[in-house]
């Protein structure tokens, strides 16, 4: 360590290394101690002199207590007993004190108490700095240099003259808050004011303490190395907390934004339910309150109403349980896909609960027609019971494959396998119908409009089947998308969220493929133009054979699309972003977003622009290469 000038009195000269590493170390434990509304200290030499304010240091820095020691200590027996403490507590930490002893404290000794205070500073401050696999000094050097690597002004080899110009500083500072000031626009031979603003607005907008003041540094022969990196370590804290909030920040509203999707989903689904229920107990109650009268006309008018509730309200409600199952299955897969807990729903909306509400409205419409059908059936008993067993054997394949439609569960694979068993018994209701549709001619033929053992007619029943088979083939596409975005594990939850709510919006007809025009209009409205002659090109490789693009290739183009490849046409269209579209790049494009050496190395091999001089021509540059 370099020695100073000595006053008479045995303090240091304002110029001495000595008098700025005793501002700077004072100033930094005045830091600390501020933050639990202690001290300040005046000057660390003197002040240290009883071990009271040692002793708080080290509480705070070190985060545990010292025990019991003298508070207004006045003999000096008391004071070395308080030193002590502070020292026994510093070398239980592993701490070398060398030459360091109690009364050196008491007595003032200025250059050990400053060799005191740097090895705890570099112990509680700069010892836990890593980068690269380099800790303490090296690594605090090696991130200044990283950080400080884009801008060509600075230059940082050391702690001392690296720092005179301030442009290190503010380098710094516009790395990582761009926002607080525009170094280019700095006059870079203004080392005070330049010096001045780092040191202002580092106190001001980023709570790092001044420990420095510009002379410290600009006027200096040669900065104290332990001040300026004791100063410098300050950064590399605040902006390692800045880096550590804003990635936990970032990913808080990946799963914020899932889990709101998901809570989305689940109240739309109570909320429906509810709201089903409620018409079907409305309804429900009506029945039972309605007075039957054994005159045809009326009991005509009471069936033809109930014949309006069926075409209309009952085909409204049955889409709406459709879609309800539709949705329960889709809300269960997408907590699957982000490993969350499976959805129960409120008590009284449960599946089970709207499954027993919908069998007790079928036994209430079943009793209410057996009510109307009192008053006008004649006979023709055998045929009803034919025509009511076929339809009700149709409805009874219907709500069992409503039932395991909405009771899915567990693996996508197995999910899929059941979608697919349930398509297959579906298919035959096709003749079933047929031969329903034949016996309710043979019905009409009989005069029997109306039937005893059944509610289900060949039209609610074709409806129902073909209301089934949609929910059946819509549902297998959904499990085929989530089981095909599963295993794109290189694709963020947004980003795969963000390509399917994209494909289903463009794919209108539902058939899980996109027609050329979709294509276009979907890559458009994610951002990834192309010309006509590319976009053809680009849709004749990856159209399927039914002249359309599947869900799954649609995925895997846009996975590879994003992903960092070195292709000509990847190469190209960053060239395109750097340059902000502009036919050549200058060198100030290329140092906003790569380091020095691969600035370099372009600006070696690509050729001057003609359209502009200090303009770099990258179209032929990448002709040349990728030829």
């Amino acid at each position: 360590m370099p020695g100073g000038n000595m006053r008479a009195n045995g303090r240091p000269a304002n110029n001495s290394w000595e008098a700025v590493q005793s501002k700077t170390f004072t100033k930094w434990v005045n830091a600390r101690l501020g933050e639990h509304s202690l001290g300040p200290l005046h000057d660390i030499c003197t002040d240290f002199s009883d071990g009271t304010a040692l002793i708080q240091l080290l509480e705070i820095i070190g985060d545990a207590s010292l025990g019991r020691f003298n508070r207004s200590p006045r003999m000096r027996i008391q004071k070395v007993e308080n030193v002590n403490l502070a020292l026994d507590f510093i070398r239980g930490r592993k701490i070398n004190l060398t030459n360091i002893g109690a009364e050196d404290i008491v007595d003032a000794n200025r250059k050990l108490i400053l060799g005191m205070i740097w090895i705890i500073i570099l112990r509680f401050t700069i010892e836990d700095i890593s980068e690269e696999g380099l800790s303490a000094m090296d690594g605090l050097l090696l991130w200044c240099q990283r950080k400080t690597a884009p801008y060509d002004d600075v230059r940082v080899r050391d702690f001392s003259y690296s720092w005179q110009d301030g442009l290190a500083f503010c380098a710094l500072i516009h790395r990582h808050r761009p926002d607080l000031l525009d170094y280019y626009a700095l006059d870079k031979r203004d080392a005070r004011g330049n010096m001045e603003l780092a040191f202002d607005v580092a106190e001001r907008c980023l709570g790092i303490p001044r420990l420095l003041d510009v002379e410290d540094v600009c006027d200096a022969a040669k900065p104290d190395e332990r001040s300026v990196m004791t100063y410098v370590a300050q950064y590399f804290h605040a902006f390692s907390s800045l880096s550590k909030a804003e990635t936990a920040g970032r990913r808080l509203g990946k799963f914020a934004d899932v889990v709101q999707t998901v809570f989305d989903m689940q109240h739309d689904y109570e909320d429906r339910v509810a709201r089903l229920l409620a018409s079907i107990r409305a309804q429900q109650d009506t029945w039972t309150h309605t007075k039957l009268e054994s005159v045809y006309a009326k009991a005509r008018a009471m069936s033809d109403a109930f014949n309006e509730y069926k075409a209309g309200t009952k085909r409204t409600w049955t889409h709406e349980k459709i879609e309800l199952d539709t949705l329960l299955g889709d809300i269960q897969i997408k907590r699957v896909t982000y490993n969350l807990a499976p959805f129960v729903p409120r008590a009284g909306l449960a599946p089970r609960d709207l499954e027993a509400a919908w069998v007790e409205l079928a036994a209430s419409e079943v009793r209410h027609r057996k009510a109307i059908n009192h008053h006008i059936r004649q006979s023709r008993d055998a045929l009803q019971r034919r025509y009511g067993s076929e339809a009700n054997s149709i409805q009874s394949v219907l709500n069992s494959i409503a039932h395991a439609v909405s009771s899915l569960s567990g693996e996508l694979d197995a999910q899929l396998s059941t979608v697919t068993s349930l398509i297959a018994r579906a298919r035959p209701l096709g003749p079933a119908l047929s031969r329903l549709s034949s016996l309710e001619r043979m019905c009409s033929e009989a005069n029997i409009d109306e039937h005893d053992y059944t509610v289900y007619s060949v039209s609610d029943l074709t409806y129902d089947a073909e209301m089934t088979m949609k929910a059946l083939e819509k549902k297998a596409r959904f499990i085929e998308n989530q089981s095909a975005v599963r295993n794109m594990t290189n694709l963020t939850p947004a980003q795969l969220e963000e390509f399917e709510a994209t494909f289903r919006y463009f794919d209108r007809d539902a058939r899980n493929a996109l027609g050329d025009a979709e294509f276009r209009a979907a890559l458009d409205s994610l951002g990834h133009s192309f010309s006509d002659d590319e976009f053809l090109m680009l849709y004749d490789q990856l159209v399927c054979g039914d002249d359309a693009i599947s869900f799954e290739v649609y995925i895997r183009f846009l996975v590879e699309l994003t992903e960092d490849q070195t292709t000509p046409e990847q190469v190209l269209q960053s060239f395109r972003v750097i340059a902000n579209n502009k036919p050549f790049v200058t060198k100030e494009d290329l140092r906003l977003d790569l380091n020095p050496k691969s600035v370099e190395c372009l600006l070696r091999e690509m050729p001057r622009s003609d359209v502009d001089k200090n303009g770099y021509d990258y179209l032929a540059y990448l002709r040349n290469v990728f030829q």
